[in-house]
C-alpha cells in the first residue's frame, strides 16, 4: 500500500431531498441542527463530541434489513447527547419511531423515519466510544 493519500475521516454526509429547506427546517426545529444559509447544510465541530468520539464508515450487504423500513439504500447515524430526550423531540415533530432502543457497551442506540423516509440511527455514545 502506498504511503501517500489517505482518508482522515468522513468530511460530509449528502443526499437528495424531495424539499431540501423543509427538511433542514424540520431537522432544526426537531434535533437543533444549527443550518447553514450559505449551503443550507449543518456542521459539527469535533471538539463537540464526546471524548473518544469518531465516526464510522461500514458498508452493508446489499440484502440487509438493518435499513428497514426505509427502502433507501443508506442509514445516517447521528451521534447525540442524551438519546432519550431527542426520541421524544423527533416523536413531538412526525417523525416514527422505529424498533426498541438497545444498548450495548459502546452505546445506545434508536432509529427513526424522518419526514422523507429517510432511516436515521441516534447513538449516544457510552464508555468514550471502546468496544468491551
Amino acid at each position: 500500500m502506498s504511503n501517500n493519500g489517505r482518508v482522515l475521516g468522513i468530511g460530509g454526509v449528502f443526499f437528495k431531498s424531495k424539499d431540501k429547506d423543509a427538511l433542514g427546517q424540520w431537522y432544526k426545529n426537531t434535533l437543533g441542527f444549527d443550518i447553514e444559509p450559505i449551503y443550507g447544510g449543518s456542521s459539527f465541530a469535533f471538539e463537540n463530541a464526546p471524548k473518544g468520539a469518531f465516526t464510522v464508515w461500514g458498508p452493508f450487504k446489499q440484502e440487509t434489513e438493518y435499513f428497514a423500513p426505509s427502502e433507501k439504500p443508506f442509514m445516517i447515524n447521528l451521534m447525540v447527547n442524551d438519546l432519550e430526550a431527542c426520541l421524544k423531540q423527533v416523536e413531538a415533530n412526525g417523525g416514527m419511531l422505529v424498533g426498541e432502543p438497545m444498548q450495548e457497551s459502546y452505546g445506545k442506540f434508536a432509529w427513526f423515519i424522518d419526514p422523507e423516509g429517510n432511516k436515521i440511527e441516534l447513538w449516544e455514545m457510552l464508555n468514550e466510544g471502546k468496544f468491551e
